[in-house]
């Protein structure tokens, strides 16, 4: 498969390129692109003419790249800016994706509920051996980063930055990926820090600080398709007030979406949490509500430290 850009809307400010292996340069403002522009154009054609040459190649940002204000030209999973079936990207350069998801959250649909039609910030679909660093994401109007199909890729010196109460803003969102790495990364952000979907194998993550959102999420719904969770491992976290630290829970069921009375089909099994210390905003710092039709198996929890902040 051929490598390929998706931008729907963009508007920039400063100065984005594209660099191929034999170190030619593409600037978007030798194809058009100006300040407070839509550069959709100009980005793609840069990106043609990059991308015959040898690769890796690299796309940096320097400055902010903008999302148009109105989702009407998205559909259902589109992202707004897309690297598909790419091999030895770097993405870098300290710049911006800004998403202006104040625009729409909570007007498109209810805060309780998915907004599919929403588009996510950035999607890597089938990337590989890449490399993904000194960015920021901000306000996305959905996900902020979603990784599909993708295999050996590091995340490093990543910042993503939306309020707390944005909707369905999950930083990193991953399924049916191999080898990602996710290391000296700040997230800030309205749900999940990191979630891991189906397919998901040998992911790492560490040194990462979390300002807000509900952290390191493996998700399992009641009434589920059958499925294995396995050899999943929390070690060394300082935690402060924090409202659920330590927890499983397979009766998740957001937005009713699923039959809360039929317990989950997806096993878990071999988890350890070791060395989490600091506090906890709720009194019940630890709870492990697993299936009642396949109970967890080889849970270990060992030196726990956590202090309650409450009466």
């Amino acid at each position: 498969m051929g490598m390929k850009l998706k931008i729907i809307g963009a508007y920039l400010f400063l100065f984005l390129a594209f660099a191929s292996a034999g170190k030619s340069v593409y600037d978007v403002t030798t194809y058009g692109a100006h300040l407070n522009m839509d550069i959709s154009l100009a980005l793609s054609d840069a990106w043609k003419d990059a991308w015959p040459c040898k690769i890796p190649i690299k796309v940096e940002l320097q400055g902010t790249l903008q999302a148009p204000t109105n989702p009407s030209g998205f559909k259902e999973g589109d992202g707004w800016v897309t690297f598909i079936s790419v091999d030895g990207l770097t993405l870098a350069g300290g710049g911006t994706f800004d998403g202006q998801g104040k625009a729409v959250w909570g007007k498109h649909c209810s805060h309780n509920k998915y907004c599919g039609k929403l588009p996510i910030n950035i999607r890597f679909d089938f990337v590989t051996n890449s490399l993904i660093q000194d960015i920021i994401s901000l306000d996305s109007k959905q996900f902020h980063i979603n990784v599909l199909g993708g295999e050996n890729v590091t995340f490093s010196h990543v910042r993503v930055i939306a309020p707390e109460n944005s909707p369905n803003t999950d930083e990193i969102h991953i399924g049916r990926s191999i080898g990602i790495n996710i290391k000296d990364t700040t997230i800030q952000t309205g749900d999940d820090c990191i979630s891991l979907g189906d397919g998901s194998r040998q992911i790492s993550i560490t040194n990462v600080r979390y300002g807000s959102g509900h952290g390191i999420s493996n998700k399992t719904w009641p009434d589920s398709h059958d499925g294995l969770a396995s050899n999943m491992h929390f070690e060394d976290i300082i935690m402060e007030n924090v409202g659920n630290p330590v927890l499983i829970d397979q009766e998740y069921c957001p937005w009713n979406q699923c039959n809360a009375k039929v317990p989950s089909r997806i096993k878990i099994s071999h988890v350890s949490f070791k060395n989490i210390r600091g506090s906890s905003a709720s009194a019940l710092a630890v709870n492990l509500a697993c299936s009642s039709r396949f109970p967890c198996e080889d849970v270990k929890i060992a030196d726990i430290d956590l202090q309650y902040n409450g009466n």
